[in-house]
């Protein structure tokens, strides 16, 4: 007995201190050596404060301010310890109803906007936590953030235009805008 319980002790000990040791320092290292900002998750700092992660998104409600995509976390929007979908399907009465109620808040908002909503205003992303809108959602806010700022629409634009992310190293996903990092550029041009 003691011959085939001592090799597997072993082989456990060593496994466990290569796996649950070694591999796991290695990769905090590496991250913080080549990666020091996503290792670091990514903050982004005002004025000596950490406001937010350019990669989680955040609730913005206030018409001065472009809105980001819904959030299904729980038990708050945006919640990065709690990242989720809805699991809502197309069917389902509780998803419709929520664009329903999404549609109605954006119309509310911008009564005179003739455009269509873009989609990734009215859903949450897989994550519950996407940062990022296209650039269609953000053209769409243009005017209500515009008159919530008494800001020229086109100056408005143009900020938009500059803040467009293209794809990931030019191939992966489309086009997009970050939020946050949208509304900061605002709070810093006022």
């Amino acid at each position: 007995m003691r011959a085939t319980l001592r090799p597997l002790l072993v082989l456990f000990a060593v496994l466990t201190v290569l796996t649950g040791v070694i591999y796991p320092l290695a990769v905090a290292v590496i991250g913080k050596w080549f990666f020091a900002d996503q290792a670091s998750g990514s903050l982004v700092v005002r004025n000596n404060e950490v406001v937010g992660s350019s990669l989680i998104g955040q609730s913005f409600q206030d018409p001065g301010h472009f809105w980001g995509r819904l959030s299904a976390t729980t038990p708050m929007p945006n919640n990065a310890a709690a990242s989720t979908g809805s699991n809502l399907g197309p069917t389902n009465p509780a998803l419709v109803d929520a664009v329903k109620a999404r549609i109605a808040q954006l119309q509310a908002a911008d009564p005179d906007n003739p455009q269509p909503i873009p989609v990734d205003l009215v859903t949450a992303s897989a994550s519950g936590l996407d940062p990022h809108i296209s650039p269609a959602a953000a053209l769409y806010q243009v005017a209500r953030v515009a008159r919530a700022r008494h800001v020229d629409p086109a100056v408005l634009r143009r900020v938009v235009l500059d803040h467009v992310e293209g794809p990931q190293w030019g191939i992966f996903g489309e086009a997009r805008v970050n939020v946050l990092m949208l509304n900061l550029a605002l709070d810093r041009a006022q």
